[in-house]
Order: C-alpha cells, then structure tokens, then sequence
C-alpha cells in the first residue's frame, strides 16, 4: 500500500510511504529518503518510521552528549548499550570504510 500525503494547508512537501505487512510485522518505507521502520502495528510503523526519518535528516534538536545519556537511548531504542559498547571495540572483519 502506498500513501501520498499532501500539505493540507501546510508548506511540507509531498512525502510517500509505503506500508507492507510482513508476517507479524508492519514495515512503513519512506520513498524519498529510503528510510524504513516497522511495528507491530500500521501505527506504531509509521511512528518509528517518522522518528527514523527525523534522525536521518538530522532534525533532532537534542544532542547526546555523554555515555548515560547515550545508554538511555539505547535502552529507549531496545538496545543493549553494554553489547553496543563492546561490538565498538571489536573489529568482526568488517570492511575498511566501516571500522
């Protein structure tokens, strides 16, 4: 399923998403930016999806400025910040530009 939505009055662009159901999963794909996120609802997708989108257009205006402000992230993301902090240090044979 595809979703333009228009300004509505607003002075945003255009923006299409794309909604897909895959097994028990929702995945919401913003077509513009490649973005992709998913929930286990169509709204929590495109919850993520905006939140993901905003982080990769760099329109948060909060900055992350030491480790336990980091660690909270993480862990409001899901993520395990001790896993995070170790896989850093680890190279596991990935490629030059990605070490």
């Amino acid at each position: 399923m595809s979703t333009d939505t228009g300004s509505n009055g607003v002075s945003e662009p255009e923006t299409t998403i794309t909604l897909t159901k895959e097994d028990e999963w929702w995945v919401a794909k913003d077509e513009e930016t490649g973005v992709a996120s998913q929930g286990k609802t169509r709204i929590e997708a495109l919850e993520m999806l905006d939140e993901a989108v905003s982080l990769h257009k760099d329109e948060t205006s909060e900055s992350i400025d030491t480790w336990e402000e980091e660690q909270e992230v993480l862990k409001d993301l899901g993520l395990d910040p001790d896993e995070i902090k170790a896989s850093r240090g680890a190279n596991d044979g990935l490629p030059d530009f990605m070490q």
